[in-house]
């Protein structure tokens, strides 16, 4: 998603393209029923979208684009907004349910179309058992997204932190069920996420599979409790002391069949730190199935698990888009000033759910760290 500029003139103006396979701009007809656009961005699963039309009885929606399929599951739709000349790609997904709800009252007849982003057509077809031979993880998922390239996904994989590139004669791994099911396998074994991050055109989509973006610069702060420099109104933050988890894997040496338990390393090779004072890890767990795994895959799914349960301090809020003067992203990295010296600091974005009416943008968000206090003295603004 392009980096936006203050947006302290100007409108925000929305374009809604659908189509079979290539989208184009909807008819102005359609773009002047459009009631309400929502928008859900998050690390580590699927986005979503949900438009609400107005269903009037004789309009070009009711009479010809319903039931000649305009809306029907798997159309794609692409939703764009442009803040002071610079375009967002929003969403690049496809319809999977709509709903029509008639009333008897005028105007309030409407249809909603809901959908997912381009990852839902990796989740069609389940595979019995495809072969990769001497590949390794990465090498696995870079060839399953080459085959979705017709519509405009490009891959950015990042090779593994534990090699785990077997040799066939050890070993050959298989891909069972569909090809998101298994890259979200891989994924969740190594510590990864992997998402459609849509943009910087329509039609295009970046397919991201690694870990997630904890370092770099920070979007503009959210500022709160500030009087007149707020830009949130409320931030709520918690602390679960029980969320972090110690997990222990073991393996089984094939020469002597003994068991050993394998060294975890720091979660901070994988998620770099954001707070001076990380939850302890109170629980301790045994990860499964890893005996007669080797070494290679045992250390990486025990960091994993220790990385998956490290965000012990959660935040959650609302904001006006206008206000804050930016659109805030999810999948980076953003600063809180005013929380206090407790929970101010920089947080990973977990997710963005965009709302957009006439007149209206805001965006609900959820934030995460591994910890109390922030690193640095100052945040930038």
């Amino acid at each position: 998603m392009a980096e936006n500029g203050p947006l302290t003139t100007g409108p925000i103006h929305l374009t809604l393209m659908m189509g079979p396979q290539l989208a184009v701009p909807v008819a102005q007809e359609v773009a002047d029923s459009l009631l309400s656009v929502q928008v859900t961005v998050a690390s580590g699963q699927r986005s979503g979208f949900q438009l609400a039309f107005d269903l009037a009885k004789g309009s070009l929606i009711s009479n010809s684009l319903l039931p000649g399929g305009y809306f029907d599951p798997k159309t794609r739709v692409i939703i764009t907004v442009t803040a002071q000349g610079t375009p967002t790609v929003l969403m690049d997904g496809v319809i999977i349910r709509q709903e029509v709800g008639i009333s008897n009252q005028p105007g309030q007849s409407t249809l909603t179309v809901t959908g997912e982003d381009l990852t839902v057509l990796m989740d069609l077809d389940e595979r019995a058992a495809v072969p990769y031979p001497a590949m390794s993880p990465a090498a696995r998922v870079q060839a399953i997204i080459a085959q979705y390239a017709q519509y405009g996904i490009r891959p950015l994989v990042v090779p593994e932190l534990i090699p785990q590139t077997p040799m066939p004669t050890q070993r050959v791994d298989f891909q069972k069920g569909t090809d998101l099911a298994y890259i979200n396998q891989l994924a969740q074994a190594n510590g990864y996420a992997f998402y459609l991050d849509p943009g910087p055109v329509p039609g295009q989509s970046r397919a991201y599979w690694g870990p997630e973006v904890r370092l770099g610069e920070p979007q503009h702060a959210l500022n709160v409790n500030m009087d007149g420099l707020s830009t949130v109104d409320q931030l709520t933050f918690a602390f679960d002391g029980t969320a972090r988890e110690q997990p222990e894997a073991r393996i089984q040496l094939p020469a002597t069949r003994v068991s050993s338990i394998l060294p975890v390393p720091e979660v901070s090779i994988l998620r770099p730190q954001l707070a001076q004072r990380p939850a302890p890890a109170l629980k301790k767990t045994v990860i499964g199935d890893t005996a007669k795994k080797d070494s290679g895959q045992g250390i990486a799914e025990a960091l994993a698990k220790a990385a998956e349960s490290a965000d012990a301090v959660t935040g959650s809020g609302q904001l006006d888009v206008v206000r804050y003067g930016y659109l805030l992203r999810a999948r980076e990295l953003v600063g809180v000033r005013g929380a206090g010296i407790t929970y101010d600091g920089r947080y990973y974005v977990k997710s963005v759910t965009h709302n957009l009416q006439r007149g209206s943008y805001t965006q609900n968000f959820t934030l995460a760290r591994e910890g109390l206090i922030a690193l640095e003295p100052t945040v930038v603004p």
